[in-house]
């Protein structure tokens, strides 16, 4: 049109009012966070723990798990302090705790013997020795493993076969025939020297 005047459209949409969003009032309560519910403390649970004795040693372990008891340990009844590296070739002589209810977190401790060991008396190894203090403990007959691992790590230590000119290798096989210096000498330092055969055979 002349004279450059709106038109009624024009003049509609100027007129329009600009919709608003509405502000949110201060007043509007804001989500609240969800803090889950403590949990109730779980009590130890219990569990049946039956009689492995003249069972394999892996047989046991699997069995004891299978029950719920995981905590898991063995150890050489014949106090020679050898490692149950195979399982499968070792049965049960002992075993702390006694069998019953027991709670599944208990400490399952397993004594064994090799299977084709004759099962002692008593568990020589369910106390391992401690080590030495400042005097020589007695070794003889005791494994010369376990003879070395008693005394202190700085220790200069011989180890000779008793009956043969062998090497003492697996010092596990092997025992204490005589040592020097003699049980209750003071440990002052100087070397130790062991005489040795292997279990199956008789010191000279």
């Amino acid at each position: 049109m002349a004279g450059g005047e709106a038109t009624t459209d024009d003049k509609a949409s100027a007129k329009k009012p600009t919709p608003t969003v509405p502000a949110t009032s201060a007043s509007t309560p804001s989500a609240k966070a969800v803090v889950p519910a403590a949990k109730p403390s779980k009590k130890a649970e219990t569990g049946k723990l039956p009689d492995f004795v003249g069972k394999g040693l892996q047989y046991a372990q699997d069995e004891a798990q299978s029950l719920g008891f995981y905590g898991l340990r063995s150890h050489d009844a014949l106090g020679r302090g050898r490692n149950q590296a195979f399982d499968r070739n070792w049965k049960i002589c002992s075993q702390t705790p006694a069998p019953g209810t027991h709670q599944t977190d208990v400490t399952i401790d397993f004594g064994a013997v090799k299977l084709e060991e004759s099962c002692p008396k008593g568990d020589m190894g369910a106390q391992p020795d401690a080590e030495a203090g400042g005097t020589m403990p007695d070794f003889v007959g005791k494994s010369v493993k376990v003879a070395r691992g008693a005394l202190p790590s700085n220790a200069s230590i011989t180890v000779t076969d008793a009956a043969e000119d062998r090497m003492v290798l697996m010092e596990s096989n092997w025992k204490v025939c005589t040592q020097n210096p003699v049980a209750g000498a003071e440990l002052d330092g100087r070397p130790i020297s062991f005489t040795a055969v292997k279990f199956e055979e008789s010191c000279p």
